[in-house]
């Protein structure tokens, strides 16, 4: 068993006296009673045992809610490939990516006490951003090498173009330009940083693009995370389990499993499917690591998210809480992109959809090769992670796998199997 490495310039006794909420389900009920078709919602589990059984995949757990009520909540396959341990519904997974929308939230909660504005500059909270210089490849008359021409950007990085990848900020890892390759060089992952010091090494490196002009996919939700420790004054953790996590009762969503009682819950992908993009096995999720990964650090469950979601859909409030006012929420999930923005070939949300503060979101009822109604919004994770919200017909769906080299095909065929479950 792994053992924790010790939690370094954080306080255990600070997060102890944040008493943590109890574990609480969504409300079940029939698929019928909420005008979906029990039967169809049976051919999804039914293809998911038989991609087990085929060994595409090691396991996984659906759930999907209608009107705010449980409507499917199953888990197929096994926790971990290499044993016989039955997956349970409180499987624990590596959720990768679909941590920036908790980040995301966290941020416009400070945006709606006035602790933050989008329009403030990252460099009012890590003043090392203010020195970003945007790098511009320069072909070499003799046909050499391409050199990088470091030049001063037009404006500033905004809080709002973390949210939305318009900083010009990269993931190094999406193709192989000179500022990518510097990403590549710089081996921002080679160490355990905390958020600050992994902000003051990123705001080192060359930006990909003008901030504003082009949705790149990168380390934006990471330096937004810092953002929140310094306007907040907590760790990103701290912030996130005292204003969401526990009062959701998300129990079992962190930035690693805290209890070694539920090391044996970790979902567990095949061995030779383990390419996890950007955090590859940088952190085993059992052994704590100083950096929070705003933008891909988290573990969660399946409820534990359904509840998160579901909070977004009731337009920030659940059980009586509220955690947004529905004009916050209404204004991350718009597309906050337009026309002025630039959509490279490697634009991950794909036709049919624009991007808004930590979503991407449904701008037309075609383009996309599933169907979904205008106003829908989702992420993912490398691992194979995913969920969608659907304000229009009041739905949430969750599945959390781990297989990245599968994760886009059971995107679109989820959204293909729920959608047709949905009789009115």
């Amino acid at each position: 068993m792994v053992m924790f490495k010790k939690i370094v310039g954080t306080s255990w006794l600070a997060l102890a006296v944040l008493a943590p909420a109890l574990a609480a389900d969504l409300p079940k009920a029939s698929a019928e009673a909420e005008g979906m078709s029990s039967e169809r919602l049976a051919r999804i589990v039914t293809t998911l045992k038989a991609d087990v059984e085929a060994k595409k995949i090691p396991g996984a757990v659906l759930l999907v809610a209608r009107h705010g009520k449980v409507v499917q909540y199953e888990a197929v396959g096994k926790i971990d490939p290499s044993g016989s341990v039955p997956m349970g519904r409180d499987g624990i997974f590596r959720i990768y990516s679909m941590s920036k929308p908790i980040t995301s939230v966290a941020a416009m909660m400070l945006v709606e006490e006035g602790k933050l504005k989008l329009d403030d500059p990252v460099g009012k909270y890590i003043p090392a951003f203010d020195d970003a210089k945007v790098g511009v490849e320069k072909a070499d008359a003799n046909g050499g090498k391409p050199t990088l021409e470091l030049v001063a950007p037009r404006r500033r990085i905004t809080v709002q173009d973390l949210l939305r990848h318009t900083s010009g900020l990269s993931y190094g890892f999406f193709g192989n330009s000179a500022v990518k390759t510097a990403y590549d060089d710089a081996r921002l992952l080679a160490e355990d940083l905390d958020n600050a010091a992994f902000a003051e090494k990123i705001a080192k490196l060359p930006l990909a693009s003008q901030p504003g002009s082009t949705w790149e996919y990168s380390h934006s939700t990471d330096i937004l995370g810092r953002v929140v420790e310094v306007a907040s004054g907590q760790s990103l953790y701290q912030f996130e389990r005292q204003r969401i996590l526990d009062p959701l009762g998300m129990t079992d969503t962190a930035f690693y499993v805290r209890d070694a009682n539920k090391f044996a819950r970790v979902a567990e992908p095949f061995a030779d499917d383990r390419n996890f993009g950007l955090h590859a096995d940088f952190n085993d999720p059992r052994v704590a690591q100083k950096w929070e990964s705003g933008g891909g650090g988290m573990v969660s469950t399946a409820m534990d998210y359904a509840r998160f979601a579901q909070m977004m859909l009731n337009g920030g409030t659940l059980d009586g809480k509220r955690y947004l006012s529905p004009k916050t929420v209404a204004f991350m999930t718009s597309d906050h992109l337009g026309t002025a923005v630039v959509r490279t070939p490697l634009y991950l949300p794909g036709p049919g959809y624009g991007f808004g503060l930590g979503f991407a979101v449904r701008t037309a009822t075609g383009e996309a090769p599933f169907p979904a109604d205008i106003g829908t919004f989702y992420w993912g994770g490398a691992g194979g992670t995913y969920f969608w919200v659907d304000p229009k017909t009041d739905l949430v769906a969750v599945l959390m796998l781990q297989s990245p080299k599968l994760r886009v095909y059971y995107r679109t065929l989820l959204q293909d199997m729920v959608s047709a479950s949905v009789m009115k």
